[in-house]
C-alpha cells in the first residue's frame, strides 16, 4: 500500500512536473514571507522549563515577592578600598538618572550608609576591644593628619612613629609595612606608573584582600526580549556611561558586568562567534559529499532545491504552531537540515542505481519510487514519532522542538516524494554508465558472511564487557560549564563564586513571619554544609549594650583628634620639599647602624622621600593626590563608624527591609555553602542537604540541581515514549516480531556503545549535549529500516549494495551539518558538535557493519534485476504511441495487476 501511494505521487509529481515545481515555489516564497514577518524569539531561560512543575511555583513564587532575576551586575574593581568606593559612587549616581534604560540602579548590599554606621558593632566583643584599642593608640596620629591633611601633615605623622620607636614604644621592624607600602606608591608616582594608595589596608596591616576592592551594583535593566541580546543597549549604556566618567584614569578603576542578563547576551553572542564561516565551510563541504555521492550538478541542485522548500515551509509551520520559538526550537533549521536532506540522498542515490538499469529517466524515477516508498515512508513515520515523543515532558525547550522537527520530517518526506522527481524530471540529468554501489567491498561482504556468529558475539561481548563503565556516566547539571570561560560575564561570575561574600551559589527561601524564618534559619544553621544563614533579625547586631560603650569610650578620645582646632593652613609646595628633605633625615638616622627590614624599608623610604622632593611640582601634587584624598576618604569612615547606636528592626533603612521583608511580613532567608562549591557534587550536597530540611527552599543551586533531573526525567519519559511508538509503527508494518527486534537492536546497541565512549573519552552529558540522544534515535531507526526493508526485500551483499552508499553519504551530510558545531567557540554548542558526530559514528556502524551481520541471509531470494541498457545521450521525451501506456502507467499497473503468486509472495514479506 505505501509503495502504491507513493508511487502514484511520483507519477503525478512527474506527469505535473512546472505545476508541481511552481506550487512549490509560491508556496516556498509564501513560507519565507510568513516566517519572516512572523518571527518571534524569546531568549528568556527562564522559559525552557515548564512553569507549572512544583519547584518552578517555588521560585516564581519567590521571584514575585524578591525580584532577584534579569539583573545586570556591574562589578567595579579598583587598586585600593577607597577608590573603589569613589567610582562606584560616581556611577551608581550616573546610571541612576537613565530611566530610559534602567528600572533601579543599587549599590550592594543595600543600606550602604547603615553598615558603615554600624560595621564596628557586627564584631564580636573581643574583635572589638583589639580594634578600639589601635584607634585610641592611634590618637596622635589622626590628631596630626586631620589638622594638616598634606604632605606636610603625613611626614608629621611619620614623625609620631619615629618618636614612638625612639622612646621603645615601638619597635622599627613594626614599622616595616607602612613604610614599604608608602615607598611602594611613591616610586610609582616618580616613575610615571598608576599609583594608589590604602589607608584602610594600613590600618589592617596587611594589603587588601580581592573582594575588598571590589564593589557590586545592582542594575534592573529595560530588556527586549524580542532581540537576541535582550541586555545589549543596556550593557552598552553602562560602558559608555563608565567611559565618559573616564573612571579608568579618576579612579583607575575597571567596570565589569556579570549577572542572569549579561551571561545570556554574551553566551548568545558566543554562539554567533564565526557561526557565517562555519556555516560556509558547512555548506561547501556538504557540497563535496554530494558531489562525491552524487556526481551530477542536477541532481545535487535538485536536492538542494528540495532542502530548501522544505526548510521554508517547516520553519511556516513551525511559526504557526508556537508562534514564538526559544533558544532550543530555534535550532530546528539545523535538524532539518542534518536529518531532512537523509530522504533526498536516499531518493537520489537510488535513482542512480535505477537510471544505470533502466536508462530512461521516467521510468527510473518511477522504479526508484517504487522500491523506496516503503522504506522511506516508515523512516520519515519512525523520526518524527521519536520527535513527537518529545511533547509531554515537561522540557518546554525540547517539547517545542520535537513538535516542530517532527513535522519537519514528514514535510522532507513530501517534498522528497513530489519537488525531488518533479525537479529531476524537468533538469534531466544524463544516465549513469556505472554501477552505483560500493563493489569494492564485496571482499568485506564475503567475510562478514562467513564470520557471522564470531562477529556478533564477539561484539557482544566487547559491548557487555563495557556494560560498567555506564556507572561512571557523568550528567555536569553545572550551566556555566556551557559557557566559555574567556567572557567577560563568565569569568567575573566565577570569580565571585570563589567569594564567600559574594553570595553566588545562595539558596533562598521565604518564611511567612520573622519568627517562622528564625526557626528555620536555627536548623539549617546546623548543617554542616552551611556556613550562615542570614535573615532580617541577623542585621541587627547583638550584646549591642557591652559594643556600643566600648564604641563610645574610643569615640571620646578620636572624635576631638577628627576635629582639631589647631587645623593649619595649607602648605606652599617650598613648605612640602623642606618637610619631605626633614623627614628623610630623620629616617636615615633611626635606620643607621640598626639591621633588620625595619631599617632596610626606612633606607628605601628615605631614598624615596629625597627623590620625591628633588622631583617636579607636579609629581608632589601627584602624591597629595594619591596619599591625601583616600586619606579623607578614610577619616569620614573612621568618624561614621564612631557614630554607632542602638539598632532595631525597626531602625533598619527602608531600602535594606524591602530586601529582606514583604509588606505582608513574609521573610527572606539566605542559606550559604560552606567551602568552595564549585564543584558538581559539593554544590549537589549543599544543595540536597537544605532541601532535605527545608524543601521549599528556592534560588540557582536548586534550580541547577531541580532542571537537571527535570531534563534527564524528561530524555528518559520521551526515550521511553519514542522507543514504544517506534515499536508499535514497526510491528504495524512488518507484522513480525523477530524483524522489529532486528531494527530496534542495532540501535540499542548505538546507543549503548556511544554512552560508554563518552566514559572512556571524558565527555559528560549536559544540558546542550543530550539532545544529541533523540537525533541520534532519529538517525539510527531510519537507516536501521532501510537496511531491515532491503534485507525483508530479499537483497544481498548489503555491504556493497547503492543502499549503503546513500546511507554512507547520508551519514557524512548529516555528520557534517551537526559536526560543525564543534569548531563553535561556545563550549555547550561545541560539546554537542562531539557527540552528535560521536553517535553519528557509532549509528553508522550499527547500520552497515552489525545490522546486515545480525539479520543473515534474507528469508528469500530477490527476483532478479534486467540488465543495463546501454546508455545513449538523453534526448527529450517524445510522446507515447497511441495506445500504448506511458511508463508511468506500466510502473503503476504493474504494482497493481500482479499474479495470485505474486500477491501472496508480497503478503508473505
Amino acid at each position: 500500500m505505501l509503495a502504491r501511494l507513493v508511487l502514484r505521487t511520483i507519477a503525478y509529481s512527474i506527469q505535473r512536473a512546472w505545476i508541481v515545481v511552481i506550487v512549490a515555489a509560491l508556496l516556498t516564497g509564501a513560507s519565507i514571507d510568513f516566517a519572516v514577518t512572523h518571527f518571534k524569539l524569546n531568549t528568556d531561560i527562564n522559559k525552557l522549563i515548564s512553569p507549572d512543575l512544583p519547584w518552578r511555583k517555588r521560585e516564581a513564587q519567590f521571584s514575585k515577592a524578591f525580584p532577584r532575576y534579569n539583573v545586570l551586575l556591574a562589578v567595579v574593581t579598583a587598586p585600593t578600598p577607597e577608590l573603589a568606593d569613589q567610582a562606584t559612587s560616581v556611577l551608581t549616581q550616573a546610571l541612576a538618572k537613565r530611566t530610559d534604560r534602567f528600572r533601579s540602579v543599587t549599590r550592594t548590599p543595600a543600606g550602604q550608609a547603615y553598615f558603615e554606621r554600624e560595621g564596628l558593632v557586627f564584631q564580636t566583643p573581643d574583635e572589638l576591644a583589639h580594634t578600639t584599642q589601635q584607634l585610641m593608640a592611634a590618637e596622635p596620629l589622626v590628631h596630626d593628619l586631620a589638622s594638616d591633611p598634606s604632605l606636610r601633615g603625613l611626614t608629621d605623622g611619620l614623625s609620631d612613629g619615629i618618636m614612638g620607636v625612639q622612646s621603645g614604644k615601638l619597635k622599627l621592624d613594626d614599622l616595616t609595612y607602612p613604610m614599604n607600602r608608602a615607598s611602594d606608591t611613591l616610586e610609582d608616582i616618580l616613575a610615571g606608573r598608576p599609583a594608589s594608595f590604602s589607608w584602610q589596608a594600613l590600618a589592617k596591616g596587611k594589603p587588601a584582600e580581592k573582594h575588598e576592592l571590589r564593589r557590586l551594583i545592582d542594575i534592573r535593566p529595560i530588556l527586549d526580549f524580542g532581540a537576541i541580546e535582550p541586555g545589549k543597549v543596556a550593557s552598552d549604556t553602562i560602558r559608555e556611561t563608565a567611559a565618559k566618567l573616564d573612571l579608568a584614569s579618576n579612579y583607575q578603576a575597571t567596570v565589569r558586568l556579570t549577572g542572569p542578563v549579561a551571561l545570556n547576551d554574551e553566551e548568545f553572542a558566543t554562539i554567533k562567534e564565526n557561526i557565517f564561516l562555519n556555516e560556509t565551510l558547512t555548506v561547501l563541504i556538504v557540497l563535496g559529499i554530494l558531489w562525491w555521492g552524487l556526481r551530477s550538478p542536477k541532481v545535487i541542485f535538485a536536492v538542494f532545491a528540495n532542502m530548501f522548500v522544505g526548510l521554508a515551509l517547516t520553519a511556516a509551520a513551525g511559526m504557526m504552531m508556537v508562534s514564538t520559538l526559544n533558544l532550543i526550537s530555534v535550532y530546528f533549521a539545523v535538524l532539518f537540515v542534518g536529518l531532512g536532506v537523509d530522504f533526498g540522498i536516499q531518493f537520489s542515490v537510488r535513482y542512480r542505481e535505477e537510471r544505470h538499469i533502466m536508462g530512461e529517466l521516467r521510468t527510473a524515477l518511477l522504479a526508484t519510487g517504487k522500491h523506496v516508498g516503503a522504506p522511506l515512508t516508515l523512516a520519515a513515520a519512525a523520526v518524527a514519532a521519536g520527535f513527537f515523543s518529545f511533547l509531554p515532558t515537561n522540557y518546554s525547550g525540547v517539547s517545542e522542538l520535537g513538535l516542530i522537527a517532527g513535522f519537519g520530517m514528514l514535510i522532507a518526506f513530501f517534498t522528497s516524494i513530489t519537488v525531488l522527481p518533479a525537479m529531476l524530471s524537468l533538469l534531466k540529468p544524463p544516465g549513469e554508465p556505472e554501477p552505483v554501489g560500493f563493489a569494492m567491498l564485496a571482499p568485506l561482504d564475503r567475510f562478514m558472511e562467513r564470520n557471522r556468529i564470531p562477529i556478533i558475539v564477539i561484539t557482544s561481548v566487547i559491548v557487555a564487557a563495557g556494560l560498567p563503565l555506564l556507572y561512571w556516566l557523568r550528567f555536569d547539571f553545572d550551566p556555566m560549564h556551557l559557557r566559555s570561560p574567556k567572557v567577560e560575564s563568565v569569568a567575573t561570575y566565577l570569580e565571585l563564586s570563589k567569594d564567600p561574600n559574594a553570595e553566588v551559589n545562595t539558596i533562598e527561601m521565604l518564611s511567612p513571619s520573622l519568627v517562622d524564618a528564625e526557626l528555620a534559619a536555627a536548623k539549617l544553621r546546623e548543617l554542616p554544609e552551611v556556613s550562615r544563614v542570614v535573615t532580617l533579625a541577623s542585621l541587627v547586631p547583638n550584646l549591642q549594650q557591652q559594643k556600643l560603650a566600648m564604641i563610645q569610650k574610643a569615640a571620646a578620645k578620636l572624635v576631638p583628634a577628627l576635629h582639631p582646632s589647631d587645623m593649619q593652613t595649607p602648605p606652599t609646595d617650598a613648605e612640602n620639599v623642606d618637610a619631605l628633605k626633614d623627614e628623610a633625615g630623620r629616617l636615615t638616622e633611626i635606620a643607621e647602624g640598626q639591621n633588620g627590614p625595619g631599617a632596610v624599608a626606612a633606607h628605601r623610604l628615605s631614598a624615596n622621600l629625597t627623590k620625591l622632593a628633588d622631583a617636579a611640582p607636579a609629581k608632589r601634587a601627584e602624591a597629595t593626590a594619591v596619599f591625601i584624598t583616600p586619606l579623607k576618604i578614610a577619616l569620614r569612615l573612621l568618624e561614621t563608624s564612631l557614630k554607632a547606636g542602638p539598632a532595631t528592626a525597626h531602625s533598619l533603612p527602608p531600602q535594606l527591609v524591602k530586601d529582606w521583608q514583604t509588606p505582608d511580613g513574609r521573610q527572606r532567608i539566605a542559606i550559604m555553602p560552606k567551602g568552595n562549591v564549585n564543584s558538581d557534587k559539593a554544590l549537589a550536597a549543599f544543595t540536597r542537604a537544605v532541601l532535605a530540611v527545608e524543601p521549599s527552599a528556592t534560588g540557582g543551586p536548586v534550580a541547577i540541581l531541580k532542571s537537571a533531573q527535570t531534563i534527564i526525567h524528561a530524555f528518559f519519559e520521551a526515550g521511553g515514549w519514542a522507543l514504544l511508538s517506534i515499536a508499535i509503527l514497526l510491528w504495524i508494518t512488518l507484522r513480525r516480531f523477530q524483524d522489529v527486534l532486528l531494527t530496534l537492536g542495532p540501535l540499542l546497541l548505538a546507543g549503548v556503545v556511544t554512552l560508554e565512549l563518552c566514559v572512556l573519552l571524558d565527555m559528560p552529558l549536559n544540558f546542550a549535549n543530550i539532545i544529541a540522544l533523540p537525533l541520534l534515535l532519529g538517525v539510527g531507526v531510519a537507516f536501521k529500516i532501510y537496511y531491515i526493508m532491503a534485507w525483508r526485500a530479499g537483497q544481498t551483499n548489503l555491504l556493497q549494495s547503492v543502499l549503503t552508499r546513500a546511507v554512507t553519504f547520508s551519514a557524512l551530510a548529516t555528520a557534517t551539518a551537526f559536526g560543525s558545531l564543534w569548531f563553535s567557540s561556545h563550549p555547550g554548542t561545541s560539546s554537542m558538535g562531539r557527540l552528535l558526530a560521536l553517535s553519528l559514528l557509532c549509528t553508522l556502524a550499527a547500520a552497515v557493519l552489525f545490522q546486515p551481520v545480525l539479520m543473515g541471509k534474507p528469508r528469500e531470494a530477490a527476483a532478479p534485476r534486467p540488465a543495463a541498457p546501454p546508455i545513449t545521450p538523453p534526448v527529450s521525451p517524445s510522446a507515447p504511441e497511441r495506445g500504448a501506456p506511458a511508463p508511468a502507467a506500466v510502473l503503476v499497473r504493474s504494482s497493481r495487476g500482479r499474479s495470485p503468486a505474486a500477491k501472496r509472495e508480497r503478503a508473505q514479506r
